[in-house]
């Protein structure tokens, strides 16, 4: 457990969670400047399960994400708040996505994310799952527009189980943290509990659990926990502590409260059960206990002390909040610390002592100031029956009170002063005076030998003769003082303090060891005698009034009542101007394609006079990830962009004044001065964070001037570059502009047409140039779309392609509003009257110039096209006409075709033929050597023999395949259910599956999907995908598979879990459930071996699953696309499942035999944990690192003892060490189902012929 953390400046500073699992308080991560996305690759603190007050982040430049930083965060409870917000985001720039995927409950506050212009998927969560009773009050603004994000939640565009759907505002869509990671939604209700695989957790689990009803099991509680347990209310003898765990009073009476000073830390009490640093209001502590009692009327409002002796500071805390004492005080402190602020908080709220006042031997006191509220000493008894006030040896004490500013009335009895050495008497019959009690004493009770005989009783006053300030410090000189002897001056003292008032005291707040509100400076005498003595004060703040003296300290005797010194008078001096703060609430709107209009507020501190604002402004990249997706995707949104055409409420632009009668505004709500206010103190807040690290803004090499103005000199740059929307450096040809403007506002032009813009506010005073100015304050602002930037220029062109299908082509608009995200195409024959629609993905477009229309019936075409952008639709083009042929145009436009080329190709050999007859000659005539270079070129048309597909009896004609539907997206293209007539048996239909190739892929692309379809072939085997059938005549090409209905392995696995929306009603499998699994690919495996294949790719994404829910090793290299994250790409090389990779295939590029059991070992785990990604929270190059260092996966949650031995016996690192996988087999065939003697490779004879030893054969890569 540990405390509130606040870290700063440096990412190392983060290395403090290290240990962490909870933070009992806050967490603020702000102010990282200079940090990079690099600097967070590999940082992950997944221990941090809860956090008992509030997390904040501000700032930190590089962090894209909290996915890695914070995996398993779970709970917020929000016992303090940070402005009734328990997380907040604030002004993060290259923040992409919280990304907070484990995070389940905020259970007191709201959430605030502001300002965080590249922050996506906030449109994707359901915050009402986080925090049912506080989802109103979520805050979330200036973030980047949801339509510009391509907010895609897992399972949409690929095979992948999709994200649990939920209702948010009537819109019913799918919920996800980041593209990789669905929001947890828990079947068992809302604010409820699950395990991962979905069953219910107990009742006062909160975040999850590791077994299901078990209070000891979860991850956090939902109310207090102690001893391992979760439970609902403390048990007896125990008491709540920070809201969320019980202790005993043992434990609470051992704390103590947080402060500074550890002297100033007060114990905890005990109040209604709970462990509180103080007592509420209207109780105080009972002075034997640590319980907290209730007062009667103003608490307290009577102390009953009798003759109380204060000797300490403890003994004064006894008398905490007491106003009337009744009995006697005396003060006897000889030492202490920090006694002025100590006694004056317990002290100083008396106003009444009925009986005396003895303050004796108190060598800490230099005044009597604490008792600032001291009205009445009574005098119901006195000491030795004549005293109300006696006041002896008191070593220190120099100021009885601050007279012209405290009152006290002494009714009867005598004063009495005696040995109290540097206690003036001028002071002492001051105070004769104020209290009536001058005449009662006499010339022994007031002792003027005895009294300030060590004292400088101002018998001189000081004069300051020059003073030289700067922001930070003041240089002081004063006159030189000459006492009668000069060697009884011993040095000076300069006492100063921050005074926003000219009305301070010299004595309030001292006490005699040093602990004072005073701060002091020693200052030695000057070695030249004739030498104005001086001092400088440093590390002071700027633009602050301060209260200073001096005074002379001298060797004083008392010769007739007379003591020699020196003293000032308190003089006040304010520091220089500095650095303001940034300036506020900044705003823009763009009211033409070339022009933003920006305003802002002053700073709150403004450190001097403001005289300009330098604003700065970059144009940023757009955000080239969004051309990944396919926006014609079904279930994708597009992202759209939209420029801001007006400023908030009261801050719009200056308009003509309007001369019709319109109705007055109504007054704010109290509701709304309330949130107002919020908002103020909010951003006051992080102006503060901001000042406490004042950033000089840098001035670009190259820039523009909108007015004439001169540019700053010494000035640096210590701030880092601005972002691009990418969140990287920005592009180097995008140039910085500045402007200097007086006014609070500027309006910015020449800018491009919809570009987003990121535009920085410093505030500069009349001292910028030495001091520089503010951190900058920055908006992000988009300028307007430009009506025809997205029309598509010139004329749509078209040639034929293949028989009924033509090739569109045009030219992408040239200067476009954004990005261009797609294409549509509407065409119709001309005989009909339906027009159809096509849409055309960027990158289709990329690939080909165009669009093939295929399929189309003969006839005459018109086709029109527009460009859609991040501002929307373009204009349609103007028609182009095509035609397509039907069989009789076909054949009499061939005999034409004929007819025409024939003349010219005989033409063409009659030349060729004379050239080549020139050119012989001529080389015979040059002594039969070439006299030139010999340059050769490859023919990219042209094909090895190895790289031709040959139709063998494996050859299916067309015609006997029916496509029934679609299944999915493969390698090559569309995946289909099928029947096949006469496959197995003469005349009856098999349903298959069918594999094809894309339309459009090339001739190398077809002959590859065949080929690589062929190597199943050789394959016969009951645990391993058999191949059925190639079509490989006419097009496109099919490969027919063995029909598995349940899928892939890793998506049939998931499926199994609880929480699944796709569950098929199946219980997750048993620990025979999983052997048997385990036994099946096995033996696939082991056949495999058996025929010297490597497969080089097991995975459960590479299984397939059955109707009868048996597994096989599914065709190889056919799923890569479908599930490329699951793979890496290894320097220059090829993409490598680097996650099921063995040690040696990682190091050397070896995969053999041993290198598949490894990755046997992968799926084992797979298994066991539903299909869970191996070495969760790592990135690819981080797995790389950990498994060539002898890594191993951990063993995962209820993994069955059975099957963690597997794993582990795939895992030696030493691959000799590895067992074959007929080994393995024989390790679990009793474990296995029947049926399996009868199918298996393992028990067949094929597998008693071969021999023993697992395949020798080497793949390197």
């Amino acid at each position: 457990v540990c405390g509130s953390m606040d870290i700063r400046n440096d990412v190392s500073q983060l290395q403090k969670l290290e240990n962490c699992s909870i933070i009992e308080g806050n967490l603020q991560i702000l102010l990282m400047f200079t940090t990079g996305t690099e600097d967070f690759r590999g940082l992950s603190f997944p221990r941090l399960l809860m956090i008992t007050e509030y997390l904040l982040l501000f700032r930190v430049y590089g962090l894209e994400s909290l996915r890695d930083l914070f995996p398993n965060l779970s709970v917020i409870r929000g016992t303090n708040l940070f402005f009734s917000y328990a997380l907040v985001i604030f002004e993060m720039p290259h923040l992409r996505d919280v990304g907070l995927h484990s995070l389940s409950h905020v259970l007191r506050g709201s959430i605030r994310i502001e300002r965080n212009q590249e922050l996506c998927h906030l449109s994707t969560i359901d915050w009402g799952l986080l925090l049912p009773d506080a989802v109103d009050n979520t805050y979330i603004v200036g973030n980047k527009l949801a339509e510009e994000c391509a907010d895609v939640c897992p399972g949409i565009l690929d095979v992948e189980k999709p994200c649990a759907q939920t209702n948010v505002n009537g819109q019913m869509d799918y919920r996800c943290w980041t593209s990789n990671y669905c929001q947890k939604v828990c079947p068992c209700g809302a604010g409820s509990a699950c395990t991962a695989a979905g069953e219910c957790c107990h009742a006062e689990c909160l975040g999850g659990c590791g077994r299901p009803r078990d209070n000891r099991a979860c991850v956090a509680c939902r109310h207090f926990h102690f001893n391992g347990h979760c439970l609902p209310s403390c048990p007896p003898r125990t008491y709540e502590y920070e809201g969320w765990r019980c202790v005993t009073a043992e434990y609470c009476a051992s704390l103590r409260k947080v402060s500074h000073n550890p002297r100033d830390a007060s114990k905890f009490v005990i109040h209604q059960r709970q462990c509180l640093s103080e007592c509420p209001s209207g109780y105080t502590r009972n002075e034997s206990s640590i319980f907290c009692h209730k007062c009667e009327g103003l608490c307290p409002k009577e102390c009953k002390v009798g003759t109380k002796t204060i000797d300490s500071t403890r003994a004064a805390q006894e008398l905490g909040g007491c106003t009337f004492i009744e009995g006697n005080l005396i003060l006897n402190i000889r030492r202490g610390y920090n006694l002025a602020s100590e006694l004056q908080s317990s002290l100083g709220l008396i106003e009444t002592i009925t009986g005396f006042l003895k303050i004796k031997h108190s060598f800490a006191l230099v005044s009597l100031s604490f008792f600032k509220n001291l009205k009445l000493i009574r005098g119901d008894s006195m000491v030795d029956g004549n005293y109300t006030l006696y006041v002896l040896d008191n070593q220190n004490l120099q100021q009885l009170w601050d007279w012209s500013h405290h009152v006290l009335s002494i009714p009867v009895g005598k004063m009495y002063f005696a040995f109290n050495p540097k206690l003036c008497l001028a002071e002492i019959y001051h105070m004769e005076e104020v209290t009536g009690t001058k005449g009662r004493q006499n010339k022994a009770e007031i002792n003027p030998r005895t009294n300030g005989d060590r004292a400088s009783c101002k018998t001189q006053t000081l004069r300051f003769i020059s003073n030289i300030t700067e922001s930070d410090r003041i240089f002081l000189k004063w006159e030189r003082y000459q006492p009668p002897e000069y060697r009884d001056l011993l040095s000076f003292i300069v006492y100063y303090k921050e005074s926003p008032f000219q009305n301070v005291s010299e004595y309030v707040g001292q006490d005699a060891c040093g602990a004072q509100s005073w701060n002091v400076v020693d200052v030695d005498l000057p070695l030249n005698s004739e030498q104005a003595p001086g001092v400088a004060l440093l590390n002071l703040r700027p633009w602050t009034q301060y209260a200073i003296f001096v005074r002379a300290i001298t060797l004083t005797t008392a010769e007739e009542g007379r003591n020699y010194g020196a003293e000032s008078e308190v003089v006040y001096i304010r520091t220089m101007p500095a650095a303001p703060t940034v300036p506020r609430d900044v705003i823009s709107m763009s009211n033409s394609s070339s022009h933003i209009v920006v305003r802002w507020k002053p700073p709150t501190q403004r450190n001097g006079n403001i005289t300009y604002y330098l604003v700065l402004w970059q144009q940023l990249a757009e955000d080239m990830e969004l051309y990944i997706n396919d926006y014609c995707h079904k279930g994708l949104k597009l992202p759209t962009s939209s420029a801001d055409t007006r400023f908030g409420d009261g801050d719009g632009p200056e308009v003509e004044q309007d001369t019709e009668e319109r109705c007055c505004p109504c007054r704010p709500t109290d509701g709304q001065l309330r949130v107002e206010g919020e908002a103020e103190s909010f951003q006051k807040k992080f102006e503060n964070f901001l000042h406490n690290s004042i950033i000089i803004p840098r001035i670009p090499k190259r820039r523009r001037d909108v007015v004439a103005v001169t540019s700053l000199a010494n000035t640096s740059s210590v701030e880092p570059p601005a972002p691009s929307r990418a969140g990287g450096e920005p592009k180097p040809d995008f140039q910085i502009f500045e402007d200097k403007v007086v006014r609070d506002r500027v309006v910015l032009s020449q800018l491009r047409h919809f570009t987003e813009y990121r535009i920085d506010i410093h505030a500069c005073n009349h001292a910028a140039h030495t001091v520089g100015c503010s951190a900058a304050t920055f908006v992000f602002a988009r300028t307007m779309p430009e009506l025809q930037a997205d029309n598509i220029p010139g004329n749509v062109t078209w040639e034929p392609a293949s028989k009924n299908s033509v090739l569109l082509r045009w030219e992408e608009p040239r200067n476009p509003n954004g990005l261009i995200l797609k294409y549509e195409i509407k065409y119709s024959r001309e005989s009909e009257e339906v027009t159809t629609v096509v849409c055309v993905s960027r990158h289709r477009y990329s690939k080909y110039g165009g669009v093939h229309l295929a399929l189309l019936q003969p006839g005459n075409y018109s086709a029109k096209v527009r460009a859609t952008s991040l501002a929307g639709n373009g204009s349609w083009t103007g028609l182009v006409k095509f035609y397509i042929l039907g069989p009789a145009e076909e054949e009499s436009g061939g005999f034409h075709v004929l007819l025409t080329v024939t003349p010219v190709v005989l033409m063409v050999l009659i030349s060729c033929l004379a050239a080549f007859v020139f050119f012989y000659n001529k080389r015979r005539s040059n002594d039969g050597y070439p006299s030139g270079t010999l340059y050769t070129s490859v023919n990219p048309e042209y094909f090895s023999a190895s790289d031709v597909y040959i139709p063998d009896e494996w050859e299916v004609s067309r015609e006997k395949i029916t496509v029934i539907r679609e299944l999915g997206q493969g390698s090559f293209g569309m995946v289909y259910e099928g029947l096949a007539l006469g496959l197995v048996a003469e005349g009856e239909e098999t349903k298959v599956a069918l594999k094809t190739v894309n339309e459009l892929a090339t001739m190398r692309e077809r002959i590859e999907f065949l080929n690589e379809a062929s190597v199943m072939k050789a394959f016969k085997c009951h645990h391993v995908v058999r191949l059925l059938g190639v079509v490989s005549q006419g097009q496109p090409a099919l490969v027919i598979m063995e029909l598995m209905t349940r899928g892939d392995l890793k998506s049939y696995l998931r499926s199994l879990r609880p929480d699944a929306e796709n569950n098929p009603g199946l219980p997750p499998p048993s620990l025979k459930d999983m052997i048997q699994m385990a036994g099946e690919i096995a033996d696939g495996m082991a056949y495999l071996n058996a025929k010297k294949f490597v497969h080089r790719d097991l995975a459960a994404r590479n299984c397939m699953v059955s109707e009868d829910f048996t597994v096989k090793i599914g065709d190889f290299g056919m799923t890569r696309d479908i599930y490329e994250t699951d793979y890496y790409r290894k320097g220059g090389k090829g993409l490598l499942p680097v996650r099921w990779m063995s040690p040696e295939a990682l190091k050397d590029g070896i995969f053999n035999t041993q290198s598949d059991v490894w990755s046997f070992g992968v799926v084992l785990w797979e298994i066991a944990t539903l299909a869970e990604q191996p070495y969760q929270g790592m990135s690819n190059e981080q797995v790389l690192r950990f498994v060539m260092d002898n890594g191993v996966l951990e063993r995962p949650e209820n993994c069955p003892e059975k099957l963690h031995e597997l794993m582990c016996r795939c895992w030696q690192q030493n691959p000799r060490q590895r067992p074959s996988f007929v080994q393995l087999l024989e390790s679990i065939k009793d474990h296995m189902a029947p049926a399996f003697r009868t199918l298996s490779f393992f028990y067949s004879p094929e597998n008693h012929r071969c021999d023993s030893g697992e395949a020798s054969d080497l793949e390197m890569e």
